[in-house]
């Protein structure tokens, strides 16, 4: 289900914005091809051009768009309008205005403002989209459908709170006294007789009762999905040939992530790392992007994903909107095909002329000119994107994965008790960084996944375990996993209620080979200093390594050993860093944050000594990363410099490479890349 056969190159174009000014499409369709451009996403926020009142429609400007495009051999992306409704809906049914979690209703305004359980926005949204699935079912320009735009948010009016209500009766069985046990009401009174008791967690009312804040999430997310599901319908029905997507949000916390990928043929992201921060490295950026490109990849496996929106040049929303340097738009773009997707396109062509996108960075801005830095950039791009119709269809193979789990993390954001902040998102990005300086493809998967194919799980802070999971875990390692857990480990089930029988709970404990008596939390000046007492952590023995946040002290089993042990305070020689065998596997644990240092040397050793496959064999100089793709037994390694400096990488002695952009094989066994460069290499699986 993909009509697109080659690298997805396009960008955000808003035709609804320039009808008044028609020299300015025509315009736009002469520089598109000359850009590189193959699609356009169209259509995302025009429901007002579409329909300017209600009942009256007016398609004839989108059918000009679409056959222009057609005849410039384009693809449209098309979108559905369901982000942005017009004044005359809300003016008219202001019922489809969210209501806040202080019970005002919204005026009309922005943007993802509209209930998600309003029976008269769905059935409007049918509606176009109906008209939209039929109009254009069998346009020769018809790529691809963008549902709705950045899904998010949340509405308290009575009609959620009613489907909520109804939501957790189909949950609990009817059975309000395991709810009550399972939400721990009991605490400051707080048992509920009935469902019909129940509101939704606010300020001015309840919102420190966790298992309610965990359901309300999984019911917004439930209820997301219920609504995407009602503008697939009749897309589906009239299209079904036509892959169906919409932009995710790279790792925002409103949206089980996992879920709506289950609806959709494709899985896109808006991607937009923060580049040139001052003080920060752009390789640690570039591992930020690769977290979120890999989570990406993963929430469709063996598929790829698309990059819905970039910007050539800079946002509009940060405090410091720099610049991205000249190579690193093409840098950023290659990267993301290097970890699984297939596009590249930009938000957004040409310049709004007012309102809050007017400064954010576009390929034509507002002078109009095709002779801009970023416009010609954007060009050489293209025509690069155009020779690598060999990557499109290849998958990425990973023998790691790293559980990442958007239940977890929202257990995680309610957790009190320790300290604050604890940052779920940068503990699991320490425990990939190693993997990313390494060259090594990492998958990363929710606790749900299938642990059977890889040969090491790390499962950084896995909190809150979801039944059944702590069995699969087991049953992994004692059949020869390596699996890597670490501090505060299974104290919770997947309701925010304690496992009783200390921690880890859930079973865990035996695989991990101890138990957490305490945990002492660090202010964030605070440090410890672990000291290694054995080469298999991969650090020389003896030396020291700074950890924060979070220390606990736990107390082995006769099985357990300990690598290495607290260096300060009251738990000091206690283990910190310990290694429990479980039938063939093994399981390590991290009782505290220890520095990144220190897990580069630890994942190095687990590396060597499990036999897991690197993309590149040779050491990679600091700010480099060799991210592979495999289509049959044809490999490609793309080799990517994150730095301001010229690079040199050594190439593996036994591989026949060839540069797949100079179309030429490659004799020399050293490299050189430019400051922001990067090599495509390909070569035959042995």
């Amino acid at each position: 289900m993909n009509r697109f056969e080659h690298i997805i190159y396009g960008a955000d174009y808003n035709p609804d914005q320039w009808l008044s000014h028609p020299e300015i499409i025509d315009e736009d369709f002469r520089l598109m091809p000359k850009a590189g451009m193959n699609s356009a996403s169209i259509g995302i926020f025009a429901w007002k051009e579409l329909e300017p009142e209600e009942g009256v429609y007016c398609f004839e400007w989108l059918d000009d768009i679409m056959d222009r495009l057609a005849k410039q051999g384009m693809k449209a992306v098309l979108g559905t309008p369901s982000g942005a409704r017009p004044y005359w809906m809300d003016r008219d049914h202001p019922e489809v205005l969210r209501v806040s979690d202080v019970g005002d209703r919204y005026y009309h305004g922005i943007r993802h403002n509209h209930c998600l359980t309003s029976p008269y926005y769905r059935k409007k949204v049918h509606e176009m989209n109906t008209r939209l699935a039929q109009r254009y079912k069998d346009h020769p320009a018809l790529g691809m459908w963008h549902i709705g735009n950045e899904f998010q948010g949340e509405c308290y009016c009575e009609l959620c709170q009613e489907a909520f209500r109804s939501w957790l009766r189909e949950k609990y069985h009817g059975d309000i006294q395991a709810l009550n046990e399972q939400w721990w009401t009991y605490c400051w009174s707080r048992k509920y007789s009935g469902f019909e008791e129940i509101e939704a967690p606010s300020p001015r009312g309840e919102y420190l009762i966790h298992g309610m804040n965990l359901d309300w999430k999984r019911f917004v997310t439930a209820q997301t999905v219920s609504f995407i599901k009602n503008e697939l319908e009749p897309i589906r029905r009239y299209t079904p040939d036509i892959p169906v997507t919409t932009n995710l949000m790279g790792r925002s916390d409103t949206l089980d992530q996992w879920k709506l990928a289950e609806i959709l043929d494709v899985v896109s992201v808006d991607s937009y790392p923060e580049w040139c921060v001052n003080g920060q490295s752009h390789a640690r950026v570039a591992q930020f992007a690769a977290f979120t490109f890999d989570i990406n990849r993963s929430l469709k496996k063996n598929l790829p994903f698309y990059v819905m929106e970039c910007t050539p040049s800079q946002v509009n929303w940060y405090d410091v909107n720099r610049l991205k340097k000249p190579g690193m738009n093409e840098l950023t773009s290659i990267q993301a095909i290097a970890h699984g997707s297939e596009s590249v396109q930009y938000f957004q062509w040409r310049g709004a002329r007012g309102a809050s996108e007017k400064l954010h960075g576009t390929v034509v801005g507002h002078n109009g000119k095709d002779s801009t830095r970023v416009f010609r950039e954007v060009s050489i791009l293209g025509e690069r994107l155009k020779k690598l119709d060999d990557v499109v269809g290849s998958i990425t193979k990973s023998d790691v994965a790293l559980i990442y789990d958007w239940e977890n993390k929202w257990a995680i954001g309610d957790l009190m008790g320790l300290t604050k902040p604890l940052d779920y998102d940068e503990i699991c990005e320490e425990h990939y960084i190693p993997f990313w300086e390494e060259g090594v493809s990492v998958d990363i998967i929710s606790m749900d996944h299938d642990f059977t194919e890889y040969r090491m799980i790390v499962a950084p802070m896995l909190y809150s375990v979801r039944p059944g999971v702590a069995d699969r875990l087991k049953k992994y390692v004692a059949d020869g996993g390596t699996l890597i857990l670490t501090f505060c480990t299974a104290y919770v089930n997947e309701n925010d209620l304690c496992f009783l029988g200390g921690f880890p709970g859930d079973g865990l404990m035996e695989v991990a080979g101890l138990e957490a008596e305490e945990i002492d939390a660090l202010y964030p000046e605070e440090f410890n200093q672990v000291t290694v007492l054995s080469e298999e952590t991969g650090a020389e023995s003896g030396s020291s390594y700074r950890s924060c946040s979070l220390c606990e002290v736990v107390n082995m089993q006769e099985t357990c050993r300990s690598l290495a042990v607290y260096a300060e305070d009251f738990y000091k020689e206690t283990p910190a860093v310990t290694v429990n065998s479980y039938g063939k596997g093994q399981c390590f644990y991290f009782a505290t944050r220890v520095e990144v240092e220190f897990l580069k040397k630890f994942y190095h050793k687990r590396i060597e000594e499990k036999g897991i496959s690197r993309n590149m064999a040779t050491t990679l100089p600091d700010g480099v990363t060799v991210q592979r793709r495999q289509k049959g037994d044809e490999i490609f390694d793309f080799i990517l410099n994150f730095t301001e400096e010229e690079q040199q990488v050594r190439l593996d002695e036994d591989i026949v490479y060839a540069d797949v952009l100079e179309r030429q094989r490659i004799t020399e066994k050293e490299i050189m890349l430019p400051a922001f460069g990067y090599r495509i290499l390909s070569h035959r699986n042995k």
